[in-house]
C-alpha cells in the first residue's frame, strides 16, 4: 500500500466540485486502511474557477490546463470532469503518465473514442473507472438487495425515467452540452445514468425498440462567456443550432424477459433532478424518486394480510453505504447527492490502495462503453421507425458482475 495518494480533478465546474469535495471526505467514510490523501490540484482553463475550487476544497494549487496535471509526476489519481469530447485525449495522456483515472459519464464523445478508452483499460496498467454515482445511493442499493434476494419475485416490469428542467429556458446559452449528434444530448447526459441503473438493478438489456428522440428548442443564443454546469451566461443576439436531443423515449427487453420503458428529458419543467423508477415483480414492487433521496417505497408479499400494502422505508444504518459512511448514523437524518460522490471516490481510492475490506468497485470503462452502445441502439431505432435493435451481451461475466448485470442472484454491492 502506498504511504500517500495524491489526487487532482480536471474540471472545476458543477460535477468537478462534487469530485473535489468527495476526495476531501473519502477518508471519513467506510472503514480504515486508506493512506494519507493529498489534495494536489484542481485544473481548469477557467483559472478563476479552478482557483475558487482549490480554495473551497483545500487543494494545494490551481492549474490552467489538464496537460499540467498529466505532466506533474507527484499526482497519482485524477478525475476527468470536462466536456465529453476531451475524455479520450486526457485519459490517454494520464494513463501514459501512470496515473489512475476516474472519468465522468458518458465515457466519451464518440463510440470510436469510447472503444479506444476500453482498449486502454485492457492494458491493466492503472485503475480506471466511470462515475455512475447513483450506484452509491443507499436506497437504490437496498432495492437491489431486495431484487437479488428474490423478495420481489420474478421481475415483470420496469418504468425508469430521468426528467430534468435545466434546458427549459430557450434563452439558455448554446454550451457544449447542446453540440454533437443525436444520442449525445439528454441520452448521453442523464440517460446514461438511468440506463446504467436499469442494468445495475435488473440485469442485461437484450434489445431496445420504439426509439423516439426529439428537440424541443431548436436554436439557442451563443454565449459571450464561460458557461459553468447548467448555469446561465451572457449571450449574444446570434443564434446557433441545437444538435442533439432534448427528450428521448424507448422500450427495452431484458435478457430475463423483463419489459421496460425508459424516458429522459432535459426540458421537463419543474423537475430539477427527477431520476426515478418503479419496478414490479410477481411478489412485490419498489419505487424510488431522487427528489426524496432518503427513502423508497416497497410493497411485498407479507405473510400477514393486515401488513400488506405500500410502505415507505426511511434510509438509515440498515442500508448499504450508510453505516460507517454518514456522520450521524441514525435513520431519518437525510442523505443527498454529495454522499454518493464520497462513496464513489472512496471506492476508487480503495482500488488504488488495495484496501483489505474495500467498497464495491466502480463501473469500468467497459461498462461506460456498454451504456453508449445502448444509447446508439436507441438512436438507430428512432432513425428506423422504432424498429427493434438487438444489444450484444456483456463482453464477459466479469464485466457483467461489475455492472451489476448478473442474470442470477449475486452478493449485494
Amino acid at each position: 500500500m502506498p504511504e500517500q495518494i495524491s489526487v487532482a480533478v480536471i474540471g472545476a465546474g458543477m460535477a468537478g466540485r462534487s469530485h473535489a469535495a468527495a476526495y476531501r471526505m473519502a477518508g471519513s467514510v467506510s472503514g480504515p486502511g486508506l493512506p494519507q490523501i493529498r489534495l494536489a490540484a484542481i485544473a481548469d482553463a477557467n483559472v478563476a474557477l479552478a482557483e475558487d475550487g482549490a480554495r473551497r476544497y483545500g487543494y494545494e494549487k490551481a492549474l490552467p490546463s489538464w496537460e499540467a496535471v498529466a505532466e506533474d509526476p507527484s499526482i497519482d489519481a485524477v478525475s476527468i470532469v470536462v466536456g465529453n469530447a476531451l475524455h479520450r485525449p486526457i485519459a490517454e495522456a494520464l494513463v501514459a503518465a501512470g496515473k489512475h483515472v476516474l472519468c465522468e459519464k458518458p465515457l466519451a464523445g464518440s463510440m470510436e473514442d469510447a472503444q479506444a478508452m476500453v482498449a486502454l483499460e485492457k492494458q491493466g496498467k492503472v485503475v480506471t473507472a466511470v462515475g455512475y454515482c447513483y450506484r452509491r445511493s443507499p436506497a437504490i442499493a437496498a432495492i437491489r438487495d431486495h431484487i437479488r434476494n428474490n423478495e420481489l419475485g420474478e421481475l415483470t416490469t420496469l418504468h425508469a425515467r430521468y426528467w430534468c428542467d435545466y434546458a427549459c429556458d430557450a434563452r439558455g446559452p448554446l454550451s457544449w452540452r447542446f453540440k454533437g449528434g443525436m444520442g449525445s444530448g439528454a441520452l448521453g447526459d442523464i440517460g446514461a445514468h438511468i440506463i446504467d441503473q436499469g442494468e445495475y438493478l435488473c440485469g442485461p438489456i437484450a434489445s431496445v425498440s420504439g426509439g423516439n428522440v426529439s428537440i424541443q428548442i431548436a436554436k439557442r443564443p451563443l454565449p459571450l462567456g464561460a458557461v459553468v454546469g447548467h448555469g446561465s451566461a451572457p449571450v449574444s443576439s446570434e443564434m446557433g443550432e441545437v444538435e442533439n436531443e432534448d427528450t428521448a423515449t424507448f422500450t427495452a427487453r431484458f435478457q430475463s424477459g423483463l419489459a421496460a420503458t425508459f424516458s429522459v428529458s432535459r426540458t421537463a419543467f419543474g423537475m430539477p433532478n427527477g431520476l426515478g423508477f418503479d419496478i414490479y415483480g410477481t411478489g412485490g414492487r419498489c419505487s424510488f424518486d431522487f427528489h426524496r433521496p432518503a427513502e423508497y417505497e416497497i410493497d411485498d408479499a407479507q405473510p400477514e394480510a393486515r401488513t400488506r400494502g405500500l410502505r415507505r422505508v426511511i434510509v438509515g444504518p440498515q442500508m448499504p453505504y450508510f453505516r460507517n459512511g454518514y456522520p450521524m448514523e441514525a435513520p431519518g437524518v437525510g442523505i443527498g447527492n454529495q454522499e454518493q460522490f464520497n462513496y464513489q471516490a472512496r471506492a476508487f481510492l480503495d482500488q488504488i490502495a488495495g484496501v483489505a475490506d474495500p467498497l464495491p468497485p466502480n463501473a469500468t470503462f467497459a461498462d461506460g462503453l456498454r451504456s453508449m452502445e445502448i444509447i446508439e441502439a436507441v438512436v438507430q431505432s428512432s432513425q428506423n421507425g422504432g424498429a427493434e435493435v438487438a444489444i450484444n451481451p456483456p463482453a464477459s461475466d466479469a464485466a457483467s458482475a461489475s455492472a451489476g448485470t448478473a442474470t442470477v442472484p449475486a452478493p449485494p454491492a
